[in-house]
This record gives C-alpha cells, sequence and structure tokens, in this order.
C-alpha cells in the first residue's frame, strides 16, 4: 500500500495530469450526445474529476502561488459541486469542463512538470 505521507506536490500534479489524460481518452470521438449516453463513461468522467479536485487540495501553498495560471481554487470547487449534487448533475456543465477545461489545464499541468524538472 501507497503511503499517502511520502506523496508531495510532484505526486499530487501527476495525479491531476492523469486524470485530465484519461478524460480526454475516455471522451475522445464523443459528441455530447454520446456522453450523456453513456454511464460508464460519465462515472469514469467525475471521478477523475474528483481526482483533479482532491489532487489540487493537497498542492502546497508555494508551487500555487509559482503558478497563479492554474485555477487551484476553481478546481477544487469544481470537485465539491459534482460531489454533492451528483445525482442531479448537470451534464453540460461536465461536458464543458471536459471540453473547455480540461484542455487548457492538462498544458498548464504539462507546463509546470517540465518547468519543475517533473516530467515522466
Amino acid at each position: 500500500m501507497l503511503n499517502m505521507s511520502k506523496r508531495g506536490d510532484r505526486e499530487f500534479l501527476m495525479d491531476m495530469l492523469i486524470a485530465c489524460e484519461k478524460i480526454m481518452k475516455y471522451t475522445r470521438d464523443l459528441s455530447y450526445e454520446d456522453f450523456r449516453r453513456n454511464d460508464m463513461v460519465i462515472d469514469a468522467v467525475v471521478r477523475n474529476i474528483e481526482i483533479l479536485g482532491e489532487a489540487s487540495k493537497n498542492i502546497s501553498e508555494g508551487l500555487k502561488k509559482r503558478y497563479p495560471e492554474v485555477e487551484w481554487r476553481e478546481i477544487s470547487r469544481t470537485r465539491d459541486k459534482i460531489i454533492h449534487f451528483y445525482f442531479g448533475v448537470d451534464l453540460s456543465i461536465v461536458w464543458d469542463i471536459i471540453t473547455v477545461d480540461i484542455p487548457p489545464l492538462r498544458k498548464k499541468l504539462e507546463k509546470i512538470t517540465k518547468e519543475e524538472g517533473w516530467e515522466k
């Protein structure tokens, strides 16, 4: 079992990057209609949005201050909204997260991993 106390910014940032990559992979070539009819993809995407939010909450204040272009608080808030309202979640909002927010977030996270020397 992984010792969670040994996890730091690098590990949490990698969790976020992997979650972005999974969301993009799971929804590649899907239309909104395809997405909203596929419970398995919805569950996988929501789970990875949870991971994004939880990991972002664990990033140190120092790293957050060095990279203010990442909307750290908004990422955790999005996770909280989706979790608290999961059964009534508006899939069009999730779709906007997938299509509008995730691609630029992934680029920002990739930039951080390069600048910090944390490339995979």
